[in-house]
């Protein structure tokens, strides 16, 4: 392994040692008895046994219609109309743990994400698409290149979290404007440049996807980055909020949630995953940093230098998500609401 690699990492030891943490569940159970825990079971197989309106924000990133290996498992393509019948197998009995204010969040691909919106909307609001870019990818010869990713925005209601003061983009002027006086007009000017706090859009240009020198890295090949989870958990759940991941993977929402003060429950068929999800959930308890989150805003991509120079508070995000001020939540209702 090269020096710099950070990549997480399961020795036969550490398996036998999280393994015993793992659920698995044979029947109904109340919400106290799976919070801030991992369930290591085929969705299918606990989808009845989970509880009833327990859920603030579902967060699900299923296989995308491809095919695809996953360690023990794997994921073949199918006809589009088939596609859609297995998100509505899972989709519509995942309806029954949601609370009635809760917001849900379904990434898909191009492949997968007309399925996915024609499903959504049988159950849910869908309030918007955001596209976020994946800077890595290979090249095409016959093709436009493929490095973008879908995630869909819904609510159960008219009435759903959304604490934007907390996910503001903190990003370079590139054509400064000045007042009369000559001062900035809505940017701050520092020694290492102009930069302006604004509004998030529904297109992230920001992430990098995890790799080999990134301390959240893991073998997983479709693992989504922690800065991804960060901003939709703080704008759409509060502090003590509970966020359920039926397709964990290597557990990214779960350690997110947990470093942002929230609950969380996550459900995986493969047990190196789970096992990768409690070694990570032990790691954040003595390092809550979220890469490219500081000062209470996300920076964007290629910033590392100015986020740590000073130029800003450098507070963490603590195991509350302390760097932030306190939002209230907000609870909208739009138009056809009235």
């Amino acid at each position: 392994m090269a020096p710099r690699n950070r990549t997480i990492t399961m020795t036969p030891n550490e398996l036998d040692l999280y393994s015993q943490r793992l659920l698995t569940l044979k029947g109904e159970v109340k919400p106290s008895e799976i919070e801030n825990r991992t369930i290591n079971q085929d969705l299918f197989q606990v989808l009845d046994f989970l509880p009833s309106h327990f859920v603030d924000l579902l967060f699900v990133d299923p296989p995308y219609n491809m095919d695809k290996s996953f360690l023990s498992n794997g994921f073949k393509e199918m006809s589009i109309e088939d596609y859609s019948v297995w998100v509505d197998s899972w989709l519509g009995k995942l309806l029954k743990t949601l609370k009635k204010t809760a917001s849900v969040y379904i990434c898909g691909d191009w492949r997968s994400s007309a399925a996915i919106h024609l499903i959504a909307r049988k159950y849910f609001k869908v309030i918007n698409r955001i596209t976020w870019e994946r800077e890595k990818g290979r090249g095409a010869t016959v093709n436009w290149k493929n490095n973008s990713e879908d995630i869909w925005f819904c609510t159960c209601s008219n009435r759903y979290t959304f604490n934007v003061e907390s996910v503001k983009l903190k990003r370079r002027v590139l054509a400064p404007y000045r007042t009369d006086r000559g001062e900035p007009k809505d940017w701050m000017e520092t020694d290492k440049g102009g930069f302006r706090v604004t509004h998030p859009s529904n297109i992230w240009t920001d992430l990098t996807v995890p790799f080999w020198s990134m301390p959240e890295n893991t073998d997983h090949p479709t693992q989504k980055p922690e800065k991804l989870m960060a901003k939709i958990i703080l704008a759409s759940s509060n502090p003590g909020d509970l966020v359920l991941d039926p397709f964990l993977g290597s557990g990214t929402t779960s350690v997110v949630a947990k470093k942002l003060g929230r609950r969380f429950v996550g459900i995986e068929i493969d047990k190196t995953y789970c096992c990768l999800t409690e070694k990570r959930l032990e790691l954040a308890e003595t390092d809550s940093n979220i890469q490219g989150c500081s000062g209470g805003v996300f920076w964007e991509r290629n910033s590392f230098q100015p986020q740590h120079s000073g130029l800003l508070n450098k507070k963490k995000f603590g195991p509350r998500g302390s760097c932030h001020t306190p939002t209230e939540q907000s609870l909208f209702e739009s138009q056809d609401s009235k």
